[in-house]
């Protein structure tokens, strides 16, 4: 009966240790791939600004008219880069930020995994000496039934510490 409750932790756990390297791997290259994402964005952002500052340059050299329609075309594609800081900024706190803090939760659940490993080795060690003991004073009853006792005192202790 312990032995089947310990096999169905064991596979438990594995399976978040699973499902935490998978977090672990895949959120980490998509918080990355965004990040890189944002930065070409913004430089994107800053050479069309340093475009912006060229037209109007080359406006202030010019006719009238043709003065008129490159700053009219330098305030519009001003206004297109505008856009584009705002599509940086909300990816950064909508997106990037978000992601990052996945890498302290997975760090906190690695820890958490490894507490739950090392109790479960202690609980199999317990249950090993638990059947040696039995195998050894079969008729002892009281010695098994001591052992029995002290080994669910010391899981319930270390569920208790789990949490």
């Amino acid at each position: 009966m312990m032995r089947r409750t310990l096999e169905n932790r064991n596979a438990q756990t594995k399976q978040l240790q699973t499902a935490v390297s998978n977090v672990e791997k895949h959120f980490g290259e998509l918080c990355q791939i965004f990040a890189a994402y944002v930065r070409k964005t913004a430089r994107l952002r800053d050479k069309a600004d340093l475009l912006v500052n060229e037209i109007n340059a080359y406006a202030a050299t010019e006719t009238p008219h043709l003065k008129l329609g490159l700053m009219n075309f330098a305030d519009e594609f001003a206004k297109l880069q505008d856009y584009r800081q705002a599509e940086v900024e909300r990816l950064e706190a909508k997106v990037v930020e978000p992601l990052k803090t996945y890498g302290t939760i997975v760090k906190m659940k690695q820890d958490d995994l490894k507490a739950t490993f090392t109790a479960r080795n202690r609980e199999a060690k317990q249950l090993t000496q638990l059947e040696r003991t039995r195998q050894r004073n079969p008729p002892d009853r009281h010695v098994i039934n001591f052992e029995e006792f002290s080994v669910k005192r010391r899981n319930i202790r270390n569920l208790y510490s789990l949490c």
